[in-house]
């Protein structure tokens, strides 16, 4: 077998064998296959684009390529939940310990932000000894006495992504449905996942901005997911303006903890909801979306949810005491009220670029090798739909560096659309994608 002759059948438009996706993967995973070949495989897929069993393999070559989390040894079916990234979304601190008070097993593998969208594993290290790095073995564990927890991924995991795709992004071959799909998917299978809620944003604030690109996306993945044996739901979710008021990451944490007593902002809230509604669903918990939704709520009221809360960040050598008084965590040294100029109705905050100004503050990393200040960032004051009159506060701005927040204030004041008139506000889920099809809402 030739790399030559493989890049060549995929030029032509042919449909590549199983045995050739795991040649190429293997390969280039071991550096047999030089960049140059891969490269223009790459760009072969790019335009001719992959089947749905060629997607599959490739998925599953990657997923092979290194570490395998075996979580058989935890009871029940373990459901994992993606999100493809967003502004404020801080679901996961919320979600897990949600669907883990239902009685839900959560096993959970998250990741770090890089660029305009946070990271989980961020968030909760501004939780003063949190610790999201903890043994194979102490992990099984965990989950499996206190049904919870979320760690980073293992170095080994899914190697051959990590190498196609750092030569996917210097070789503007990033944006195609199948590369992408399996690029997340390998992931989530490679950690154990039985069942997965996909949460596939779309909007100003997203990765995948227009809704069709969206839509195409969820259904790769779904078709990936069922074709490997893994029931897969997609959530079509609205990123066009940030998801609750808070963005940066004790701030974030901080509306996690309040949407956990059940005083959390009204559409991040209902996200966590019906996700976890849909979570309980894969994992045979209930028999309907409905039902599900009550149990998350009644995990909620009770107080479930948070004592679950409680119990990972301790056991993960967090300090309780910060979750059971808010006013412990660090401050920004400033706060600035950035006001409106005029009077109307917020017909638009775009997403990504209130994500830039946090990331201005120093609240995310702009590359790999970036500190983060948990303190800073933004909390909205006002949302889309809202009517405000001049001089009215629309944002805070938290803030450690003078000159950071220039250019916040700039990049901030950017996102408002006001008008005299109002416009309707768009739906926070737009669709659902299953193995039975499409769903637009």
């Amino acid at each position: 077998m030739r790399m030559y002759d493989i890049i060549l059948k995929k030029r032509n438009g042919g449909i590549l064998s199983k045995e050739e996706i795991n040649y190429f993967v293997r390969g280039y995973t071991n550096k047999t296959i030089p960049d140059y070949q891969a490269a223009a495989l790459l760009m072969a897929i790019y335009f001719q684009k992959m089947n749905e069993d060629e997607t599959v393999y490739l998925t599953e070559a990657m997923m092979n390529s290194g570490d395998i989390i075996d979580l058989t040894d935890i009871d029940g079916i373990k459901v994992d939940k993606h999100s493809t990234g967003g502004v404020g979304d801080k679901t996961t601190i919320a979600l897990a310990p949600m669907v883990a008070a239902c009685g839900v097993p959560i096993a959970k593998m998250s990741g770090r932000g890089l660029g305009h969208t946070g990271g989980t594993l961020d968030k909760l290290e501004s939780i003063p000894g949190f610790s999201t790095e903890m043994t194979g073995e102490k992990f099984i564990n965990n989950v499996k006495k206190f049904n919870i927890a979320i760690v980073g991924q293992t170095a080994n995991l899914a190697p051959a992504d990590k190498a196609i795709y750092a030569l996917r992004d210097v070789t503007a071959t990033v944006d195609n449905a199948s590369l992408i799909a399996s690029s997340i998917m390998c992931k989530k299978f490679a950690s154990g996942a039985d069942s997965i809620v996909l949460d596939v944003k779309t909007g100003s604030g997203a990765f995948m901005e227009n809704i069709e690109d969206a839509f195409e996306l969820a259904r790769e993945m779904v078709k990936i997911g069922n074709g490997m044996g893994r029931n897969t739901v997609a959530l079509i979710t609205n990123m066009d303006e940030p998801l609750g008021y808070a963005i940066g990451n004790n701030l974030e944490v901080k509306e996690a903890i309040k949407t956990l007593k059940g005083e959390g902002p009204e559409d991040f809230e209902e996200l966590c909801i019906i996700l976890g509604s849909y979570m309980l669903l894969l994992a045979k918990n209930v028999n309907t979306v409905g039902e599900g939704r009550q149990k998350i709520q009644n995990s909620i009221f009770t107080g479930k949810a948070l004592e679950t809360f409680k119990v990972l960040v301790r056991e993960q050598g967090g300090d309780v005491d910060y979750i059971e008084n808010m006013d412990l965590f660090p401050q920004a040294g400033g706060i600035y009220e950035l006001k409106s100029d005029k009077t109307g109705y917020i017909n638009k905050i775009e997403a990504k670029k209130v994500g830039l100004a946090s990331l201005a503050l120093g609240a995310g990393r702009e590359t790999k090798n970036d500190i983060i200040d948990h303190s800073v960032g933004i909390v909205l004051n006002k949302k889309v739909g809202d009517h405000v009159q001049t001089d009215d506060t629309l944002a805070y701005i938290h803030y450690n560096n003078y000159k950071k927040r220039g250019d916040a204030i700039r990049k901030l004041g950017s996102a408002y659309l006001i008008d005299k008139t109002a416009k309707p506000k768009q739906a926070l889920i737009l669709g659902i994608v299953d193995q039975k099809g499409v769903k637009r809402l």
